[in-house]
């Protein structure tokens, strides 16, 4: 089991270092251990977050690439592991604890329903809670990264999700640009850090990873391939970007483990289970929160400890609080409404899912969400250049 590192090792500690050295002021978290602010404080600085890159992944099966020769060490992500709430971490330098983001599917009592946030759509489809009349700020109330830092800011995401009500919501001040291959983001990336004078910021996603190994598992010939672009790419990037005064700090939300359908728990055939719940099951397949009926927790407790003890442990999920999962400092006041009664954390390469009304049913190979070092450690890759001015790829 890895915690997340939050006093000094973990992607909210980058961000506090990127923070600072943009000079966007402290936080309650301390700069990364070993990245001092003061080594990011000239030139442009690039910060590019590829969704599903776990540590193990690049240590193993990237030993001899581009990426692999720029790695300074690694990092914990946040708890839970996972996108919706590691990115967020990325775009605002805050933990769950303060943005209480808990996972993919998160519980909302002020709509009274549970949501998939990156989406921003109920949990059973349809349409977004924006088209239902509920602005993203009403949910997402805290600030932005790129509205601390008095710099010129840039977010590059996929043209499919560039303006998306979460990305409006998250990006404040900061230009959206979209792009659709590979090399369209580092190109992108490239024409923003060599265009026109002052420093400049740059936030960029690339999501291929993290689909492909949801699909076909991490070890797939797919993830592979996509790596391999990637690295690719990324070597052809640095070349282009030479000379332009620019450092590129890469990392991830996440990493991923495989399983399997024997692996995967379906509420459905545990009906014992499903009856002691008063909602479906949130967060992620592998850290689930449990919303109890009162009068069920015993049976609840019994059932866990009894039949899944071998699959998942049970925590009291205001202990998650307490002992730091989710962050530092003063939490969030929703947090504990939106983590449940209980949490399952799930052991080895087991998932728990559940089905709801409405809901497209889909399994998935490669997951995330957990506790295990390839879900929780990612990697930290800085890529100094020089000054002068690049040349465009």
């Amino acid at each position: 089991m890895t915690r997340p590192d939050y006093h000094g090792g973990s992607i909210v500690n980058l961000m506090s270092s990127i923070k600072a050295a943009l000079g966007g002021g402290t936080s309650v978290y301390p700069p990364l251990r070993g990245l001092d602010p003061a080594i990011l404080a000239a030139g442009n600085l690039v910060l590019l977050v590829v969704d599903g890159l776990g540590y193990r992944y690049l240590a193993e099966a990237g030993a001899d690439s581009a990426l692999r020769r720029h790695l300074r060490g690694s990092m914990t992500s946040v708890f839970p592991s996972t996108t919706a709430s590691a990115i967020t971490t990325f775009m605002t330098g805050l933990a769950p604890q303060q943005h209480a983001l808990t996972g993919w599917h998160t519980y909302f009592k002020e709509l009274g329903s549970i949501a998939a946030v990156l989406p921003f759509r109920p949990r059973h489809g349809g349409p977004s809670l924006r088209e239902a009349g509920i602005a993203p700020a009403e949910l997402f109330d805290y600030p932005s990264v790129f509205d601390a830092v008095p710099v010129p800011c840039y977010a590059v995401s996929p043209a499919r999700i560039v303006h998306s009500d979460f990305n409006i919501a998250h990006c404040g001040t900061a230009r959206r640009v979209g792009y659709g291959s590979l090399q369209q983001m580092f190109h992108a990336i490239a024409g923003i850090v060599g265009g026109g004078t002052g420093r400049k910021y740059v936030y960029a996603y690339y999501p291929e990873i993290d689909g492909l190994a949801h699909e076909h598992g991490v070890a797939s010939s797919e993830v592979g391939a996509n790596f391999t672009a990637l690295d690719e790419a990324f070597a052809r990037f640095l070349d282009a970007i030479r000379g332009s005064g620019s450092t590129v700090i890469v990392t991830a939300d996440h990493g991923l483990i495989d399983t399997d359908p024997g692996q995967l728990i379906e509420l459905a055939r545990h009906p014992q289970l499903a009856e002691a719940l008063l909602l479906p099951l949130c967060g992620e397949q592998r850290a689930a929160y449990c919303y109890i009926h009162p009068d069920k927790r015993e049976q609840f407790e019994h059932y866990v400890q009894s039949v899944l003890g071998d699959f998942a442990t049970l925590w009291d999920s205001p202990e998650l609080i307490d002992q730091g999962w989710f962050g530092l400092g003063e939490p969030h006041p929703r947090l504990k409404e939106r983590v449940g009664h209980y949490a399952l954390l799930m052991k080895g390469n087991y998932a728990i899912k559940d089905w709801i009304l409405g809901e497209r049913r889909h399994v998935q190979i490669g997951v995330h969400g957990g506790t295990s070092e390839q879900e929780m450690t990612v990697p930290l890759i800085v890529a100094q250049g020089a000054t002068g001015r690049p040349n465009m790829p």
